[in-house]
């Protein structure tokens, strides 16, 4: 097969820093502070597995944002919905260990927002994961990719 130039041929997902994106609806963040407390149900595990995190950061905007339209109800009116928008949490690694998730697993999240001294949540937060940035690849990393490609083609 081929595949075009600039096509995603796979991800790599590290399953040790997962970490959840809680769609919580924008009357909601208000009291969200960088920091505060969260509390998880999977879907996978029910109640009997609760997860402990921290808030680290807020998603760039609700789905609705990207939409090339904004929502129209049959009149042609457009209409005010509630939107929702990821708030990133970081699990504890060790509890991620005892009982492991997946990528696109349903959660339940819950925030304790009590202390609200911390940096309000409109701040970006430093990233649960950071991959490698491209630009300061090895260069043995990079011949060896070169290499692959041109044996593939």
């Amino acid at each position: 097969q081929q595949v075009p130039a600039g096509t995603p041929l796979m991800a790599v997902v590290p399953l040790d820093r997962v970490w959840v994106d809680a769609n919580f609806r924008e009357t909601q963040l208000k009291d969200l502070r960088i920091g505060q407390p969260a509390t998880i149900h999977s879907d996978m595990y029910g109640d009997d597995v609760v997860y402990h995190g921290r808030v680290i950061g807020l998603g760039a905007g609700s789905g609705n944002a990207f939409a090339l339209l904004p929502a129209q109800n049959a009149s042609g009116n457009w209409i005010k919905i509630t939107q929702r928008v990821p708030v990133r949490i970081a699990l504890d690694q060790r509890e991620l260990k005892a009982n492991p998730l997946r990528v696109g697993l349903s959660v339940a999240a819950t925030v304790d927002t009590a202390n609200t001294s911390g940096t309000r949540i409109g701040q970006p937060g430093r990233a649960a994961y950071k991959g490698l940035d491209t630009a300061a690849n090895d260069p043995a990393t990079e011949a060896r990719i070169r290499q692959i490609v041109a044996a593939n083609r």
